[in-house]
């Protein structure tokens, strides 16, 4: 078969002759002649194949810097850049979806206010940190209050970073609507954010000053979430166990995105690298979600030094058959040291609870 016209070629491929003009012009999919008379652009049928993978990764919403980066790779490698890239728009969408909800349910006016009312949940709760086995002092800090709960794990000299963005968080404690829930830890979280580059520029010793923070604010039966970091959220729900945010690290995106295993990730040179924190010269963009709160639901917040040497397994088992949240919490350090114990330890605990009962553990 000889050559295609770029009418010819569009139709067979299902791209435009716009398109692959635009395609030509960025070197993507180049024809492989042009006359020199008329102009007209010429294409080999062996080009389909690519010009049809141009079509399809387009449809997916890939960028075109992206699709040349496909293009060029083995099949096995361009496989595994189309699952990066899906992980990351399926991501994207679930934040976007919750965001969405959320706005649905305040400009609907289902306004869930922190009242006196029966129906109101409350939490008994207890924070607890410990230095570890082997580090000689505490850069974790965490709180637990009546309506807030939060660890932050600092870095490069962290322990006022963590302390900072822990301060920042405590006007949560007071009264917060429902429908501002995520408006307020939003403001807290960029409060936090600042209070710790504040420090780094206060002193060049401090230059590389960074935090997690991994905060829970209670309204009535609604419960707002921050994270930014690789500390952790974890609800005890009717005996099952489930991590409810997401680690901002180099390891857990080659997870995401098919590139190591999960075993793989364990031992991973990168796996302590931070793609997002407070401060610390890491992009500052925190996770925001709102929940529904169910008596009897249990809350962990802990930093790595827990979730890094424990397994899911023994945190469900604590967080099950410990009615105490403080000693849940001193237990769990317990099993981190045992277990080495590393890093920095936090643990803020949390029992959701009818709101005569709520008190500090």
């Amino acid at each position: 078969m000889g050559l295609l016209t770029i009418g010819a070629f569009a139709k067979a491929s299902r791209l435009s002759p716009k398109a692959l003009r635009l395609y030509d012009e960025l070197g993507l999919l180049p024809p492989a002649r042009v006359d020199p008379h008329s102009g007209y652009r010429l294409y080999d049928p062996a080009q389909l194949e690519r010009a049809r993978l141009v079509a399809w990764l387009r449809r997916l919403g890939m960028p075109l810097a992206r699709i040349r980066t496909v293009c060029e790779l083995d099949p096995g490698a361009a496989a595994r850049e189309v699952r990066a890239y899906w992980a990351q728009v399926e991501a994207d969408t679930a934040a976007r979806r919750d965001l969405a909800a959320f706005l649905v349910e305040q400009l609907s006016g289902k306004d869930v206010t922190m009242s006196c009312s029966p129906s109101s949940l409350g939490i008994r709760y207890a924070v607890l940190s410990d230095r570890g086995a082997v580090r000689t002092s505490n850069e974790d800090a965490g709180y637990a209050g009546p309506r807030l709960l939060a660890v932050a794990d600092g870095f490069g000299g962290g322990q006022h970073a963590s302390e900072a963005a822990i301060e920042a968080l405590k006007p949560l404690e007071a009264e917060v609507p429902g429908a501002e829930l995520l408006s307020a830890l939003e403001d807290a979280a960029l409060r936090a954010h600042t209070s710790v580059c504040e420090l780094a520029a206060s002193d060049p010793a401090l230059r590389d000053v960074g935090t997690t923070l991994t905060a829970m604010v209670w309204s009535g039966s609604r419960l707002g979430l921050v994270h930014i970091g690789d500390s952790r959220a974890y609800l005890l729900r009717d005996g099952e166990l489930f991590q409810i945010t997401h680690d901002h690290t180099v390891v857990q995106s080659l997870i995401d995105e098919g590139r190591i295993t999960m075993a793989e990730a364990a031992s991973h040179p990168q796996r302590a690298l931070l793609l997002r924190a407070v401060g610390g010269g890491s992009a500052f963009e925190p996770d925001l979600a709102l929940r529904d709160a169910l008596a009897g639901d249990r809350y962990l917040l802990c930093s790595d030094g827990l979730s890094g040497v424990v397994a899911a397994e023994e945190i469900r088992r604590v967080l099950g058959s410990v009615a105490d949240p403080g000693e849940a919490a001193l237990e769990l350090i317990a099993l981190a040291n045992r277990a080495g114990g590393p890093d920095n330890v936090t643990c803020g605990v949390a029992h959701v609870v009818d709101g005569a009962e709520s008190s500090a553990a």
